[in-house]
């Protein structure tokens, strides 16, 4: 625990002008990003007293080593670069609101020639409109089969739109009348957008045009007659007042705004978003955080805003933002909400009426949210500081081992074999730290060994840091490279974990003890009888089954074993996809389709001559010589077999895959400690 006043700046260093400032702790690792009006004021309130500091702040304070920070112009500035530093640091004291869960949006693709309408998780793309968040991704798919009634527009995948356009016959959604069929042709690729944008007016709000259309020509085919197309008419306009119906008209006004409430007590707090859209709401958020420094409603509220608005542009950002405490100052904030939009946002607290209803709406909506989260995770805290005191006690270490490290070998009958590190911090993963490992040194199946070699490599790596940064001679540490990156394998455990027995804890061990490293400890985990071994010991330690270390060592080997079997699996499969072709210089993924294409298969490519090479666009003699060099050392290729007849198949449309490597047909399974002894002995 460090005194503040051993890095306090002197007077008249800090500069009395807009800034954000950045704490980092002995390792040199970021704990805590601000910003501040005056940056020589907002420093000065952390170097006092400690009994005068909120209880949060003076543990980031005594946490922290060092203090910088770096000027700016304005507060907008100072907002926006706070907002950059706390994605690119995550900074442990700051506050970081968590989704609950990845809400599904409704997506349409715009960037594509023919829009596809889907449902959409995660990071958003660009040139995608997006309308949502929605609770569950059923509410939207509902919500989609009543529209294609009227805005027919592509719902399928790439690989079904491709396979229509090649056999001339749309899906079943085309033929009963869900989909225009642009695959086929029924509709050209302007008509197609049209419709496409047609929808989005719709679920942007715009509802009133296409009913009042719909209902004109309904009547109008009535008066001629034509009573099925009326009826079918008459349909659309059910299925659009259906739609509208599962969203409630709650401003009357046709207000676009995002409604944020705030429910809070010392520790925790939650955030609640409604979206209104055209008066209607058109999505619903949460979030939850833990309070790990002393915030007013406003500063959360300022922090929300941050997550919610800090990628979007544009519509995105609505005119209006409604919120249960202004920032302080507010100005800053909201200049940035307006240069985001690109035109005024006005943010305000609701006093009365439609609005300040809707806003208490939105605030019960808050408080069952911490309810049910305290609820379900009440003893969260509790539990991991308890399950981290139970292996420091087990283990006997001096203190609760705050960053473990786990590795796992993983390899199939002792072919790709790779190791696996995963790191969790406070009982919690920190998967941008996650590493994995080509094991390198030798041949063969032998886990002791691999073992040995990956910590070896690991903690090797981790004194060239120590060493190159100087942390010997003069106790300053880097954990950063110098575009502000996290380095790679700098930062400390205070536990090793090895998946395994004796054997493998004695290798890691052992790699410690010849790198000299005293002061981080090591155990295993064996499978079969989940006991835990240290180096040394002719007996296990045997935690209790309703121990909570336990199942915090059971979830980290069992992270391990998921992240190295997923890496195992990816390198088995592009080695079985390898091509002769990989192994010609300068011949990229662009220019190996660009080939297949041209002959039609790899069989007829490894036949060609240099000349008929050359004719392929893009390709010169000297390449087409690497090509056919290429597929000359290659071993031959056993022939193609009908598994039915066991006639071998001559035919020339046999094709091999050329196709860019792709992680997508490798399945991340975890295998539980409970899987098949016989599945392990294949597959580690």
């Amino acid at each position: 625990m460090a005194d503040p006043s051993s890095y306090r700046p002197k007077p008249g260093q800090i500069p009395d002008s807009p800034g954000v400032y950045r704490f980092r702790d002995e390792h040199r690792r970021v704990i805590y990003v601000g910003k501040a009006k005056s940056l020589r004021q907002r420093l000065a309130s952390y170097f006092q007293d400690l009994s005068n500091l909120h209880p949060r702040t003076r543990t980031m304070v005594t946490t922290a080593a060092s203090v910088e920070w770096t000027v700016v112009s304005t507060e907008v500035e100072a907002l926006q670069l706070e907002y950059s530093w706390i994605k690119e640091y995550d900074p442990r004291f700051n506050v970081k609101y968590r989704d609950d869960k990845s809400y599904p949006y409704l997506a349409v693709t715009m960037n594509e020639r023919f829009p596809r309408v889907q449902v959409m998780r995660g990071q958003k793309k660009k040139g995608v409109r997006y309308f949502g968040p929605y609770g569950h991704a059923w509410a939207i798919r509902d919500t989609v089969d009543l529209l294609l009634r009227v805005f027919p527009v592509r719902t399928c995948s790439a690989g079904v739109f491709k396979n229509a356009e090649r056999t001339g016959r749309p899906c079943l959604l085309g033929y009963i009348g869900k989909c225009s069929a642009p695959c086929v042709g029924r509709v050209s690729p302007e008509e197609h957008r049209e419709l496409a944008e047609e929808f989005c007016d719709f679920m942007a709000g715009r509802t009133g045009t296409y009913i009042r259309r719909l209902e004109r020509q309904m009547t109008d085919a009535a008066e001629a007659m034509e009573y099925e197309r009326a009826g079918r008419l008459r349909d659309d306009i059910g299925a659009l007042k259906k739609a509208m119906e599962k969203s409630a008209v709650v401003l009357a006004d046709a207000t676009d705004a995002d409604l944020i409430a705030l429910a809070e007590d010392e520790l925790e707090a939650a955030v609640q978003i409604f979206h209104v859209r055209g008066g209607r709401v058109r999505g619903q958020r949460g979030w939850v955080t833990d309070k790990v420094e002393a915030v007013t409603t406003g500063d959360l509220v300022e922090h929300a805003l941050q997550q919610l608005y800090g990628e979007e542009s544009g519509d995105s950002v609505p005119k209006e933002v409604l919120v249960p405490a202004l920032p302080d100052p507010l100005e800053p904030v909201q200049e940035w909400l307006t240069e985001r939009r690109g035109s005024n946002v006005s943010l305000r607290i609701p006093q009365r009426g439609d609005k300040k209803a809707l806003m208490e709406t939105v605030e019960r909506n808050a408080l069952h949210s911490l309810a049910l989260h305290k609820t379900k995770r009440a003893s969260d805290l509790t539990t991991r500081s308890r399950a981290l005191e139970e292996i420091a006690e087990a283990l006997g270490l001096d203190s609760a081992p705050l960053r473990v490290e786990c590795y796992d070998i993983s390899h199939l009958q002792g072919d790709d074999v790779v190791a696996s590190m995963v790191v969790f911090e406070d009982g919690l993963s920190r998967k941008s730290e996650y590493r994995r490992f080509q094991i390198k040194g030798f041949e063969g199946q032998d886990d002791v060994r691999s073992m040995h070699e990956v910590i070896t490599r690991r903690f090797r790596r981790y004194l060239g840091e120590k060493e190159k940064t100087g942390e010997w001679a003069d106790g300053e540490a880097s954990l950063t490279e110098e575009d502000g990156r996290p380095k790679r394998f700098a930062y400390p455990p205070q536990l090793v974990v090895v998946d395994g027995g004796k054997p493998q804890v004695a290798a890691a061990q052992r790699a410690l003890d010849e790198l000299g490293i005293d002061d981080i400890a090591v155990c295993g985990l064996a499978k079969r009888l989940e006991e835990v071994w240290l180096p040394g010991d002719d007996d296990p330690v045997v935690l209790p089954r309703t121990s909570e270390g336990l199942y915090l060592l059971q979830r980290v080997r069992d992270e391990a074993h998921r992240f190295a079997i997923t890496y195992q699996r990816t390198k088995r499969a592009r080695r079985f996809r390898a091509s002769p072709l990989d192994d010609v210089p300068g011949l990229g993924e662009t220019r190996k389709q660009a080939l297949i294409k041209h002959f039609g298969s790899v069989k007829k490519l490894r036949s060609a001559t240099i000349d008929q090479i050359c004719e392929v666009p893009g390709i010169g003699r000297k390449t087409a010589e690497s090509i056919a060099v290429a597929f000359a050392q290659a071993a031959p290729v056993a022939p193609a077999v009908n598994t039915a007849t066991g006639e071998i198949m001559e035919d020339e449309d046999h094709v091999e895959d050329a196709a860019p490597e792709t992680t997508a047909g490798v399945a991340e399974e975890p295998v539980s400690a409970g899987a098949s002894d016989e599945r392990r002995g294949q597959e580690r």
